[in-house]
């Protein structure tokens, strides 16, 4: 997705008041170019060694001298063996899709399981939570960036057929349809960050330690003049959030022991 800088002052996010839930603009995501950044954080601040990337494919976050300098056990997973084969052999493979289930020997092993934009093409977002609990030790971190609705680009994404969409996605977002191609977006339990989404993953067992909600995205950057009141919104809705309206959140949680 095309961005262009947008930098906030640190006095535009906005918290909840709890310390959990927190707003803030689009651009501050750490789905994207942040992510190695956000990730290595994630693993000193909670001391994590064994690792699981979700539909990380051929290009996982970390990179294999990071890998192997920390040594790190680190399991690249994808539904796509090719996609996988592709990847650096300081790299363990699963070749799976978890909201289909989870194989024994992997059960309590990870100390994180995390992803980016792969959450929204989950079908069934509870199963999808419970298995990666099961993959977790007790005490390990669930942590991901995804799309949320009911943003409108995302709400159209839902709603089109396929065909009609990828369409459109490629009017606003050009890109190279081999190299990146579009999945079926579902939008289960991706939402941006409320009490009644925190209940949902402590229903699981899970203890929610961080849930960042972010409005506003960079689809009409093609416009300025439209892309300037996307922004504007944005700014207003990080000031007075509604977490429906989010575009993009980030989600850590906790197995509890």
């Amino acid at each position: 997705m095309q961005t262009t800088s947008t930098a906030v002052p640190q006095s535009l996010s906005a918290s909840a008041g709890n310390g959990v839930i927190s707003f803030d603009l689009f651009d501050r995501c750490p789905g994207w170019d942040q992510a190695q950044d956000w990730i290595l954080g994630v693993i000193d601040r909670y001391q994590c060694r064994n690792i699981l990337e979700i539909g990380s494919g051929a290009n996982p976050t970390l990179s294999p001298s990071i890998i192997a300098g920390r040594r790190l056990r680190y399991v690249a997973n994808d539904v796509d063996p090719e996609e996988l084969t592709k990847a650096d052999p300081v790299f363990d493979r699963w070749v799976g899709d978890i909201g289909q289930g989870t194989p024994a020997h992997l059960k309590s092993r990870f100390e994180l399981v995390f992803s980016r934009m792969v959450n929204e093409h989950v079908a069934d977002g509870r199963a999808y939570h419970s298995n990666i609990h099961e993959l977790l030790a007790p005490g390990g971190l669930s942590a991901h960036c995804f799309s949320t609705l009911y943003s409108l680009p995302f709400v159209t994404n839902r709603l089109l057929p396929e065909r009609v969409s990828d369409s459109i996605l490629h009017l606003f977002d050009p890109r190279d349809r081999f190299k990146r191609a579009k999945f079926r977006a579902h939008y289960s339990w991706s939402r941006g960050p409320s009490r009644r989404m925190i209940s949902k993953f402590e229903a699981l067992g899970f203890e929610v330690v961080q849930y960042v909600g972010y409005f506003g995205h960079g689809y009409y950057w093609r416009w300025p003049m439209v892309h300037r009141l996307e922004l504007r919104k944005a700014r207003a809705l990080v000031a007075r959030p509604v977490p429906a309206l989010c575009s993009f959140a980030m989600l850590i949680a906790r197995k509890r022991p």
